[in-house]
């Protein structure tokens, strides 16, 4: 099931509408040209992947070794938690191409069309299957993938998705223009998201915002579908005093 992003009329040249399937609801969300990393050509939307019949150290061992990386896709059987699983091996250039491209909180908040064949060089496929990755595991250094965790994604399901925030406004900043400074406490934020209402990102305004003031995570606009998990009064962000440093600089 492929994702489509088609553009609205030029008033609204900044939303695009999200279709999922031929059942989904039609989501606006704001989705703006530089900030956002979109789909490159070269970097394979569909996640291409091999069953796998069992599993342990060994075995993981092994599939690393062959260029793979040792997977499971966990069935949504209460739209929350993982259910019964399947064991898969997913390409390991795949894989790293698109969290190095997308990076990894962008990557982990992202539908995609999971194949399943019976070899990679195959043109058979088993499943499809649409899901959202859960976890990936990156090796300290080489940031090679040591293994993914994926959630099925059918429309029916809630997800808890931890949705990225980019921060925008700062050049406009009253707080920021008199000399203080942008403390950011939180980059991602989690809600209880339907399946076809998962946002790429949240938009977070500074424009407005003073010294000493803040953004909370209940101020956050976004679709009304979604449940924010933590509490609403959490801090996103604030304009700090000028540092102690830094005045001693400008005197």
């Amino acid at each position: 099931m492929l994702i489509r992003r088609v553009a609205l009329t030029a008033s609204l040249h900044h939303y695009h509408l999200r279709f999922f399937s031929n059942s989904a609801a039609a989501v606006v969300l704001p989705y703006p040209e530089p900030e956002f990393p979109k789909p490159d050509p070269k970097y394979d939307e569909t996640i291409h992947a091999i069953a796998r019949a069992k599993s342990g150290k060994n075995i993981a061992a092994k599939e690393r070794k062959a260029g793979r990386v040792p997977s499971i896709v966990f069935e949504q059987e209460d739209g929350q938690h993982g259910g019964n699983k399947r064991l898969i091996s997913v390409q390991a250039n795949q894989i790293r191409k698109l969290v190095n491209h997308l990076g990894r909180s962008h990557f982990l908040s992202r539908l995609f069309d999971l194949e399943v064949r019976p070899d990679f060089d195959s043109v058979e496929v088993v499943e499809k299957v649409r899901v959202l990755p859960r976890k990936v595991h990156l090796e300290a250094g080489s940031d090679a993938p040591l293994n993914v965790t994926f959630i099925r994604a059918p429309s029916s399901a809630l997800l808890k998705v931890d949705v990225p925030l980019i921060f925008r406004g700062e050049d406009v900043s009253p707080g920021l223009k008199k000399g203080s400074y942008l403390n950011i406490i939180k980059r991602t934020v989690k809600y209880l998201c339907p399946a076809d209402v998962i946002p790429p990102y949240i938009d977070v305004d500074l424009s407005e915002l003073d010294v000493g003031q803040k953004l909370v995570m209940g101020d956050l606009k976004v679709h009304p579908a979604l449940k924010l998990v933590q509490p609403k009064d959490h801090p996103v962000v604030k304009i700090m005093g000028a540092r102690v440093s830094d005045q001693k600089k400008a005197k």
